[in-house]
């Protein structure tokens, strides 16, 4: 029975892809997103172990697959810090055409990241930078702490929301301190 229902699946696919496509184009905004999840789906449906009972409405099933790892997708992509804008940052550190003015900026803006970072608790900052600085997957980083990918999952998210507070912590006291000094007179320009 598993074996004809998992080429059931398959087959489902096959035949409702069309609908899936659609869906997900609708439900993500964008062809090559959905096209990604929908070849997710696909790779999901084929590794599912045997249902132990038959699946009723196999194109709601593939549907309800597709819908979950696009959301999936998705809270990845929320949480993940552009690798352009950390290297814009250790660019700006490194460069010597960097003014200098600009140069202390982001060596002080690293500064208090590590010091975010120090703030977090020990598992969350472990995984974070294991999955950002050494590029390990879930399960390696599961295997390394002693706990699920799932947890993994949320202590990355964890770890970049902290982060991200931080920064627009940071933005904001910085836009503050400049507008307080544009009221004094103290405008860059002017210098």
């Amino acid at each position: 029975m598993g074996d004809r229902e998992k080429p059931g699946l398959v087959a489902g696919f096959q035949e409702h892809y069309g609908d899936l496509l659609r869906f997900l184009i609708w439900r993500t905004g964008d062809a090559d997103h959905a096209a990604d999840v929908a070849q997710d789906t696909y790779f999901r449906l084929a590794a599912l172990p045997e249902p132990e009972k038959p699946i009723g409405n196999v194109r709601a099933y593939i549907l309800r697959v597709a819908r979950n790892l696009s959301i999936d997708r998705l809270r990845r992509e929320k949480w993940e810090v552009s690798a352009e804008t950390v290297a814009e940052e250790v660019a700006a550190v490194a460069d010597d055409s960097v003014p200098q003015d600009e140069a202390l900026l982001a060596k002080e803006r690293l500064r208090l990241l590590d010091e975010a970072l120090q703030a977090l608790p020990a598992k969350p900052r472990e995984a974070l930078l294991l999955h950002r600085v050494a590029g390990l997957s879930q399960a390696e980083i599961a295997a390394r702490l002693g706990v699920s990918e799932s947890m993994v999952t949320k202590y990355v998210a964890q770890a970049m929301l902290h982060c991200r507070t931080w920064r627009r912590r940071l933005d904001a006291e910085q836009g503050a301190g400049q507008a307080a000094g544009r009221g004094a007179g103290l405008d860059k320009e002017k210098l």
